[in-house]
């Protein structure tokens, strides 16, 4: 038997983006010592070899494919806030995005480094920025195919704050 998580024997204290009632809040960190933090995000994107070869040789119909997805993911980075209803608006102090060909694909392996000095962490933020650089580049390259796969999103590691370090187990 799973229990309510809004039962009066489930306190909302053990869920900080819950109140008394059980709706959703923002969680109050105001109390929290800024730390460095940093988030690296990854996402892929697959399509067939004709695609990726019309990309790396920059023959897409609507330009440069690679730079505006990059410039689309650290945009997005800054914005999660607006996207995410319960993020916390943070102050980035770097964000990178990478796009690596991988021929094996093949496709791209892209890549999001968030790194604040804050009271909350950055991974919304890295993941916003891959999923926006991987939705961009389906868009920009869409006329050479429709079938392109966005794959694997996740995170891939953290840094700082209460909860230190984490990364994934090897898969």
């Amino acid at each position: 038997m799973t229990q309510d998580i809004f039962s009066s024997n489930f306190p909302s204290t053990d869920l900080t983006h819950l109140d008394q009632q059980g709706q959703a809040q923002m969680v109050d960190v105001s109390d929290k010592i800024p730390t460095v933090r940093q988030a690296v995000a990854g996402a892929k994107v697959r399509m067939l070899p004709t695609t990726f070869a019309a990309i790396q040789a920059g023959n897409a119909p609507k330009g440069d494919v690679l730079g505006t997805a990059r410039l689309a993911g650290i945009m997005a980075a800054k914005q999660t806030a607006s996207l995410i209803p319960l993020c916390h608006p943070l102050p980035l102090h770097k964000v990178e995005v990478t796009l690596t060909p991988d021929p094996q694909l093949p496709g791209y392996q892209i890549q999001a480094i968030v790194k604040t000095k804050a009271e909350t962490g950055v991974e919304m933020e890295a993941l916003t920025a891959v999923s926006i650089a991987a939705l961009t580049l389906y868009d920009m390259a869409k006329a050479l195919e429709k079938s392109i796969q966005i794959v694997e999103i996740r995170l891939l590691n953290k840094t700082g704050g209460k909860s230190g370090e984490y990364f994934p187990p090897e898969s």
